[in-house]
């Protein structure tokens, strides 16, 4: 298949089946109909770095951890909205 042209997410699906799947480079390129030099060079282009894995890693657990905190402190102002309404209705 010299020069065709493939979508970015075929080529994501090919290096998926790699790096995901165990699949032999090799195996997937002939199954694809494409080379084996294209895999890799797809696999290059879409891979992450180990350091930008960790700094993604990294900032998920900091979204689940505001998440918490953001969930806890909106309870908290509930309440205490609460709180407040009720001691106005006692006050009179």
């Amino acid at each position: 298949m010299s020069g065709a042209k493939f979508t970015d997410e075929f080529k994501r699906d090919a290096v998926a089946q790699v790096e995901d799947r165990g699949y032999p480079v090799r195996e997937v390129a002939e199954r694809l109909g494409v080379s084996t030099k294209s895999i890799y060079t797809w696999q290059k282009q879409f891979l992450r770095p180990a350091k930008v894995i960790q700094e993604v890693d990294a900032q998920a657990d900091e979204i689940r951890r505001l998440k918490r905190d953001l969930l806890r402190v909106t309870e908290e102002r509930d309440i205490l909205k609460k709180a407040t309404a009720y001691f106005a209705r006692e006050s009179r």
